[in-house]
């Protein structure tokens, strides 16, 4: 773990720096994350830098990389291109995992190359809980080679040709192939860890054993006529290590041949070595040897300034292990060339709320001056209307006596109205049949038709248990409808002459008809019940006779 700054001019400072060893057991590897999680916070307490933003590197072993070429398309086109590409590419379902992509340049006019990574879900959730279980936050987490490719830019910036940069780590060992803005990374499952599994099983220990041997006894045989160590188990372990190197030099030579034949790139004219296993004695002079090219170690320091409080001596002897931290320095106020970020889904989703946050501050601030705006507004209206009601109160006092007076009147003008209503009403009947009368002589047709005499049928007081009306056979159902009797209403009861007209009673019809549209009666000329009562030929007067039963709409009341 390291800290660094900007200086003025943009350059990186290395502020200071600490380091904390795993044991990467294959048998543990089930508690390596918890482990890693230990580790994190030891440095982060060593360095004080709990509550701030931190980058960090996922090993490559843990990430899929996939170069493509692509032919050339829209900028607006890009992200879709791409995104079906990395359906295509990623063994795995790519809702299930968090993937990113960089543009780089191509050899082939036409096309365009991506660089696609992705890891599982689930996996990178676990690695950044391990990371900011520590008490920092997550900013940038990268893939190891590209944090590593980033150092080299930044440090050999003026280096032409092809340069092949060889990281070997514990468990793999990264290749990178740079030239000019071309790159191209591969990874070799042959690492430290390697050589210390053929130990442990040579010699019968265990793995940290195996591992502590290594450190102490271990070199790269030279062979040839170089003669061995006197001691037997010192040679045994230089043997196994050069066994190592020698499979991954012919995975590096294979790879150089993909690199030159697949990706149109050029023969390496250098290679730099880093990574933790470099640190061991000839491993320089096994790849001069091997690779016949010159090969220097990796100085990722070699344009970072160095604080004053850090021991030169010493991170010197360690500079092979920091390419991959100061590529992440350089995340933060510098422009990479390769600026991947495989941010977990959490982090992302905090970040977005975060952002968020002042906005919704702000919301929350107007709407509280919204509701105090409102609230000194309806206190200043109601303190308005309380004046004007102490104002009006007066005169309200006043208009309520004049109602009680008015409302007095009016009590007092329905007590005579109701006194006189029977006297009104007499006044109002006293020319009830002088008008029916005359209504009747209005109707009445001028010729062949004659009244004889007009009387009243007054409704009879029924018994409510006797039914009206035809008689019914006793248990039916229309008898016990009919056990609540109908009150009839007064009838004018009209007899008379007509005389033939030409014997179908026309005069008859006529005068019922117009009866109907009096407003004294109740006739519906529809009802079966309405039918003017018509007698034979009278051979003495040689006229019809006929009777009609008039219901009265407004009898009087005697």
């Amino acid at each position: 773990m390291a800290e660094f700054r900007v200086d003025s001019r943009g350059g990186l400072v290395l502020r200071t720096y600490r380091t904390a060893e795993l044991l990467a057991d294959p048998a543990t590897d089930a508690t390596r994350i918890a482990q890693t999680g230990v580790a994190v916070r030891q440095l982060v307490g060593e360095c004080r830098a709990a509550g701030n933003p931190v980058n960090y590197t996922i090993p490559s072993q843990s990430i899929f990389t996939r170069f493509v070429k692509l032919p050339e398309v829209g900028e607006e086109k890009v992200d879709q291109i791409v995104r079906f590409e990395a359906q295509q590419n990623v063994p795995f379902p790519i809702d299930e995992v968090v993937w990113d992509y960089q543009l780089l340049t191509s050899n082939d006019p036409g096309k365009f190359e991506v660089v696609l990574v992705a890891i599982k879900s689930d996996l990178l959730e676990e690695i950044n809980d391990a990371v900011e279980g520590a008490s920092v936050r997550t900013a940038v987490a990268d893939v190891a080679p590209m944090a590593t490719y980033n150092a080299f830019r930044y440090n050999y910036s003026d280096m032409g040709g092809c340069s092949l940069v060889v990281d070997i780590g514990a468990r793999t060992t990264n290749l990178l192939f740079i030239e000019s803005k071309k790159v191209f990374t591969r990874s070799i499952p042959i690492g430290g860890n390697t050589i210390t599994a053929a130990i442990a099983k040579d010699f019968d220990e265990s793995f940290a054993d195996a591992e502590d041997r290594k450190k102490r006894q271990g070199f790269v045989s030279l062979g040839g006529a170089y003669a061995e160590p006197s001691d037997p188990e010192i040679a045994r372990v230089s043997k196994m290590i050069r066994n190592t190197m020698t499979r991954l030099h012919a995975e590096i030579s294979r790879s150089i041949s993909f690199y030159r034949s697949q990706q149109g790139g050029a023969q390496p004219e250098r290679v730099f070595l880093c990574g933790g296993a470099v640190a061991m004695p000839y491993m320089r002079e096994f790849f001069s040897e091997k690779l016949a090219l010159p090969i220097e170690f990796f100085n990722p320091l070699r344009n970072v300034t160095v604080g004053s409080n850090i021991d030169v001596t010493a991170v010197s002897q360690e500079a092979h292990l920091l390419g991959e931290l100061v590529g992440l320095g350089l995340r933060n106020g510098n422009a990479c060339p390769m600026e991947l970020n495989l941010r977990p889904q959490s982090v992302v989703d905090l970040e977005r709320k975060l952002a968020r946050r002042p906005f919704l501050a702000m919301a929350g601030a107007c709407l509280l001056l919204l509701l105090t705006a409102w609230v000194l507004y309806f206190t200043q209206g109601a303190k308005v209307e309380l004046g004007v009601l102490d104002q009006l109160k007066p005169r309200v006092a006043t208009l309520q006596a004049v109602e009680r007076q008015f409302k007095s009147i009016r009590e007092e003008i329905k007590a005579r109205q109701d006194s006189i209503a029977p006297l009104t009403q007499v006044v109002a009947e006293r020319d009830y049949w002088v008008k029916l009368i005359e209504d009747l002589n209005t109707r009445l047709p001028a010729r062949f038709i004659w009244v004889s005499s007009l009387s009243v049928d007054l409704p009879k007081q029924v018994a409510p248990s006797e039914p009206v009306g035809p008689k019914r056979p006793p248990g039916s159902a229309l008898a016990k409808a009919a056990v609540v009797p109908a009150t009839p209403a007064a009838e004018l009861i009209l007899r008379g002459f007509y005389l033939s007209n030409p014997g179908k009673g026309t005069v008859v019809d006529d005068f019922a008809k117009a009866l109907a549209e009096s407003p004294y009666f109740n006739i519906d000329l529809k009802s079966k019940t309405f039918m003017p009562v018509r007698s034979t030929w009278d051979e003495r007067s040689w006229t019809f006779q006929y009777e009609m039963h008039l219901p009265l709409k407004n009898p009087l009341t005697l």
